[in-house]
């Protein structure tokens, strides 16, 4: 990429058309802003709906939230901190490496708060986005627009007939209430995820009585969450690579897990012993083991990491209720046996609305096309950052890049260094478009499903990796490094450019693959 001069941030007030606009303040927007100050793209402005950075971990804030991945690798190469206090970072702390990453890199001017987008809008004659937005705010244009608004950012309350029947307390893990007081109070949990088996030992050492209400186990692995001694924080901080060769211990670490959740190997019945002997050494019912065993291979669901779950069901005031629900009724869960649970509150730890299937947010492209329609039976990209028909604009942990072993900040700065080159040689060759061709996005992913269909994830078990009809819209079917990989330059091959003096109809400037950057 050519050397470009900064300029100054733009104001809020300012009508010429941004060169980049972000949607959303979370570790994907704020990285991405990050990376394109760092390459001299500074005319940009980042979109926020709420009033602080932070994204998933500003929203979750439930007892005991946590990371599951350490933390010296769910953080960027391009941002290290030496000071995590432990191997697993609480949300907290996670909040505070954002924040931080806003002050020391000069985000912060660039952010707009309580700007809610609800649409993008792309004209072809002029080769801008515009942005739409709630309370009246005035729309916004942009040369290129990138979507980091995340698929974890939408709390989901299940569908359950009568929920809305209930007059207790419901509290959703993502939208926790902290003026609520649990003591002496009946409480009921729905689910065991990763956001329950954290919540739950929180609730059980406070509330008078704690029911979990299961519908599907899942494999949980122990956790070694350590101290960070002064010591090797000091390390960290005086000699940066030892830092960094810690990190990548922990990626090769993980990465080495994927033979056995990605792919059923020899090395899944290690991960599900290791797994089935966690359980026996904490839970010693028979029949309550039997209730906690999953049915499914280890990797087809989310694995789950704790030391404190098993034991937290065991205790006197807790008990862990099979049976499906029926219904919400005024004073609790109705069970299919036919049985009324009476609660004074009941939290939802039911996940998130994700996008397997419809956009985030409407989007429509060029020759009116609606990004929602086109994905309604379930979502797709050209390696996850672009998708064609949509010019100039570039997703953040878009669609096939979930990852089931390894960190997914090791995923999204693949991502950001991507989009950001892409936004470079947009602005550099002062093109109106940047689109990639339809032929190299669906050679892109007939592979990438074809890949899937090997995998843990497509085995035959349900999880919300896939669309109701069984698409996975969801996971990346490889290593990391396969990802990384994919994502190290940017192919001209693969685009369509199209200068901004061109003709209305799309030019076809091919070249051959260039690094940039």
């Amino acid at each position: 990429m050519s050397e470009r001069s900064e300029r100054p941030v733009r104001t809020a007030a300012a009508s010429k058309p941004l060169d980049v606009a972000i949607i959303g303040a979370g570790f994907a927007g704020i990285g991405a802003a990050i990376r394109l100050r760092q390459k001299g793209i500074t005319d940009f402005a980042i979109f926020e709906r709420d009033t602080r950075v932070g994204g998933t971990w500003r929203d979750n804030t439930y007892p005991g939230a946590a990371c599951d991945i350490p933390s010296r690798l769910y953080s960027y190469a391009f941002a290290p901190n030496p000071d995590w206090s432990h191997t697993y970072s609480g949300s907290g702390e996670i909040l505070g490496y954002i924040e931080s990453m806003v002050a020391e890199f000069g985000i912060g001017p660039s952010i707009r708060f309580e700007h809610t987008v609800t649409g993008l809008d792309f004209d072809e004659m002029t080769g801008l986005w515009e942005l739409s937005f709630t309370k009246g705010r005035r729309k916004v244009k942009a040369r290129s627009v990138v979507v980091a608004s995340g698929p974890l950012s939408n709390a989901s309350l299940p569908n359950i007939p009568g929920i809305d029947d209930y007059e207790g307390h419901k509290i959703h893990s993502a939208r926790w209430d902290h003026d609520y007081d649990f003591t002496g109070k009946k409480v009921a949990v729905v689910g065991t995820g990763a956001s329950a088996v954290q919540i739950i030992p929180e609730l059980v050492d406070k509330a008078a009585s704690v029911k979990v209400f299961q519908r599907t186990p899942g494999w949980v692995l122990p956790r070694v969450n350590r101290r960070t001694n002064a010591v090797t924080r000091q390390l960290y901080r005086q000699a940066p690579i030892t830092q960094k060769l810690a990190r990548d211990a922990w990626f090769w670490g993980h990465e080495s897990v994927a033979l056995g959740v990605v792919w059923n190997t020899p090395l899944t019945r290690v991960v599900e012993r290791v797994a089935l002997l966690h359980l026996r050494s904490q839970v010693s019912d028979p029949w309550m083991r039997r209730q906690l065993t999953p049915d499914f291979r280890a990797g087809c669901k989310r694995l789950l990491i704790s030391n404190d779950y098993y034991p937290a069901l065991q205790k006197d005031n807790c008990k862990l209720v099979t049976w499906p629900i029926a219904q919400l009724s005024p004073r609790g869960i109705r069970t299919a046996e036919g049985i009324e649970h009476q609660f004074d509150a009941i939290v939802f730890a039911t996940g998130f609305d994700i996008s397997k299937a419809g956009a985030p947010i409407p989007i429509t492209g060029r020759d009116g096309r609606v990004l929602g329609d086109e994905w309604s039976r379930g979502a797709y990209a050209f390696k996850s950052v672009a998708v064609e028909g949509y010019p100039n604009l570039f997703l953040t942990f878009g669609p096939n890049s979930g990852p089931g072993h390894n960190s997914a900040l090791v995923y999204m700065e693949a991502q950001i260094e991507y989009l950001s080159d892409a936004i470079g040689l947009l602005l550099d060759r002062d093109l109106r478009m940047l689109e990639v061709r339809r032929d190299r996005q669906d050679a892109y992913n007939a592979r990438i499903q074809r890949r899937l269909e090997s995998t843990t994830w497509n085995s035959g078990c349900s999880s919300w990796y896939l669309t109701e009809d069984g698409f996975n819209a969801t996971m990346y079917p490889g290593f990391g490094t396969q990802y990384v990989r994919q994502l190290a330059r940017v192919e001209l091959g693969d685009y369509v450019l199209t200068p901004r003096d061109a003709a209305r109809a799309p030019g076809a400037d091919r070249g051959i693959a260039v690094s940039l950057g």
